[in-house]
């Protein structure tokens, strides 16, 4: 009788045992689990998809000063690209200036309003001519702020007949806003003008 308690005693301790060590394994196994999923919460919180072309691209955050020169660079190709880019439709134009005076200041607006006075618009509709640009090279000083940054670029201006290229330079700064679906890097264009705008050939058309 003392032997068969003994026993039990013994087994008793054992699945004592056993049970704590089951225990401290799972509250092992737990507190892993809990580590990599934060570890992995953490991870995707730094990575970001894009759609492009029907494609979900991975694209990684970074903090803001590091992207500044990239961004920039796109903000003044974006507003030279919207600004420039024109086709005989008021439709086209209209839409295309109003994305690009979203991205600068009443700088752009007085150029705008100069050219609209001089008939340039209208002329461009009534003579069937459209307007591209190419950006050649955009350079921006992110040491001092407001970033200065110089554009330039070759226009073309597509006649019926002919085929004009300029080349086009202007400059500016760049001072800090609020993004928005109108202005995606957060830039806003200030003191713009253009220091050149100067014939370099003439093609005819074929």
């Amino acid at each position: 009788m003392f032997r068969t308690t003994k026993n039990i005693d013994t087994a008793f301790r054992q699945v004592r045992l056993f049970s704590i060590g089951v225990l401290v394994v799972c509250l092992i196994l737990t507190l892993f689990i809990s580590y990599k999923s934060y570890q992995l919460a953490s991870q995707s919180q730094q990575k970001i998809f894009i759609l492009a072309n029907g494609k979900a691209l991975e694209a990684y955050a970074a903090d803001r000063k590091d992207n500044i020169p990239v961004e920039a660079r796109d903000h003044v190709k974006m507003f030279h690209h919207y600004f420039f880019t024109m086709d005989p439709d008021d439709k086209v134009i209209s839409n295309n200036l109003t994305k690009a005076l979203y991205l600068a200041d009443g700088s752009a607006k007085q150029q705008y309003d100069n050219l609209k006075e001089n008939g340039y618009y209208t002329n461009l509709i009534s003579g069937n001519i459209s307007q591209e640009i190419q950006a050649d090279s955009i350079i921006i000083n992110t040491n001092d702020y407001p970033y200065y940054f110089r554009y330039k670029g070759l226009q073309k201006i597509i006649r019926p007949t002919t085929i004009v290229t300029r080349s086009l330079i202007t400059e500016g700064y760049l001072r800090n806003v609020s993004r928005s679906d109108n202005n995606a890097h957060g830039f806003l264009i200030e003191r713009w003008k253009t220091l050149e705008n100067a014939d370099l050939k003439v093609e005819n058309r074929q």
